[in-house]
C-alpha cells in the first residue's frame, strides 16, 4: 500500500506543502470581476479580468474609473502595474480585499490599474514572479488598443510599478530588470510595506511572525539559498548594477507601517535608494499594521494610503 501523503509545511491559514509536492492554498472569498458597478462600494470602478500568457497562467484584473471612455487622447489614464504580496506563494487579485483597494484606488487616482496574478512558489520558485510580472509589463506595453479594448483608456507612456509586501519586492526588482523592456514607460515606482531581509537579523526582527516569514523564503527563494540571496537583500543588487543603471532607476515612493516587523527593512531600503542616487521618498503610515490597507480598505489610513498613491501618480504624468 502506498504510504500516506504528509504535510510537510503548514503555515495557517495560508499554506499547505505535501510530501508529494502537491500544494493547498486557502481562497479568501475571491470576488469576480464585474464590467458594471455591482454595488454601492463599487459605484466609481469597473473590472475585467485579461490573460497576460496562456502557456503560463498568468492573467491580470483591469480595475477602470467607471465613466464613459475619453473621446480625445489628452485625457488617457495612466497606468497602475500592481503585483500583490503573499509571500510569493499565495494571494491573488481575486480576493475581494485586493478588489476592493485596487479599484478604489483607479477611481481615486484616475488610473487603470492592472494587478497581475503571477505564478506562485513553491510550485514555481524566484525568479518565476519577476519574469512573468516583467512579461506582464511588456505585454502591457506592446499590447494595442485593438487587443484589449479597456487599454483604449491607457497612456502606455506613463507606467507605474506598484505592490505590496513581496509585490512590494517584485516592483523594485521589475523596475531593476525594466531597462530593455518598457522601462522607458515606467515613470515611477510605488513600494509598499516590502518584503526584504537577510541572514543578518535586525533588532526587531523577533517574534513568532519571523517563523511566517522565512518559512516564505524557504519556499519561495531557489532551492539551497539563504536569505542573502538578492531577491531578499536588496544591497545585493550593489553588485550588479552600475552607477548608470542607478541613475536610470525610476523615482520612487517607499511607503511602511509603523507597527510593521518589516518597517525597519522599508525604511533601510529607502534609505539604499537615496545613497544610489535615486529620487525616493519614505511614508510612514504611525501606528499601523503589516498591509492594513487591505484589512481594512474603508479605513481612514486605506483612504490616507490611497490619495498620497494618487499624488505621486499625478505628480508624474
Amino acid at each position: 500500500m502506498a504510504a500516506a501523503t504528509a504535510v510537510v509545511v503548514d503555515i495557517p491559514p495560508f499554506i499547505k506543502v505535501y510530501s508529494d509536492g502537491s500544494v493547498t492554498r486557502t481562497d479568501h472569498d475571491p470576488v469576480p470581476a464585474s464590467p458594471h458597478p455591482s454595488s454601492s462600494d463599487e459605484i466609481n470602478f469597473i473590472s475585467k479580468d485579461v490573460v497576460i500568457d496562456a502557456s503560463k497562467s498568468v492573467t491580470a484584473r483591469i480595475f477602470s474609473p467607471s465613466e464613459p471612455a475619453p473621446d480625445d487622447d489628452d485625457d488617457l489614464l495612466p497606468i497602475i502595474l500592481y503585483f500583490h504580496g503573499g509571500g510569493f506563494c499565495v494571494g491573488s487579485t481575486r480576493w475581494s480585499a485586493y478588489h476592493a483597494f485596487l479599484g478604489r484606488l483607479s477611481a481615486e487616482s484616475r488610473s487603470l490599474v492592472v494587478s497581475v496574478d503571477y505564478r506562485l512558489a513553491p510550485e514555481h520558485r524566484i525568479p518565476a514572479a519577476y519574469e512573468d510580472c516583467l512579461d506582464s509589463l511588456a505585454w502591457l506595453i506592446s499590447t494595442s488598443r485593438t487587443d484589449e479594448p479597456w487599454l483604449r483608456r491607457a497612456d502606455s507612456s506613463r507606467v507605474f510599478l506598484a505592490g505590496e509586501s513581496a509585490g512590494g519586492n517584485i516592483a523594485h526588482h521589475v523596475a531593476l530588470r525594466a531597462r530593455g523592456c518598457g522601462g522607458g514607460a515606467v515613470k515611477g515606482v510605488m513600494v509598499v510595506q516590502p518584503y526584504f531581509g537577510s541572514e543578518r537579523r535586525l533588532q526587531c526582527e523577533v517574534g513568532e511572525d519571523m517563523w511566517m516569514n522565512d518559512s516564505f523564503w524557504r519556499l519561495s527563494l531557489p532551492v539551497g539559498s539563504t536569505r542573502d540571496h538578492p531577491a531578499c537583500d536588496f544591497e545585493k543588487a550593489e553588485e550588479i548594477l552600475g552607477k548608470a543603471e542607478w541613475d536610470r532607476f525610476p523615482a520612487t515612493k517607499v511607503f511602511v507601517a509603523g507597527a510593521d516587523l518589516l518597517r525597519e527593512r522599508g525604511v533601510m531600503y529607502a534609505e539604499f535608494l537615496v545613497r544610489k542616487g535615486v529620487d525616493a521618498e519614505l511614508i510612514t503610515a504611525e501606528g499601523e499594521p503589516h498591509v492594513y490597507q487591505l484589512l481594512s480598505p474603508g479605513s481612514d489610513a486605506a483612504e490616507l494610503l490611497r490619495a498620497q498613491m494618487a499624488e505621486f501618480v499625478n505628480r508624474r504624468v
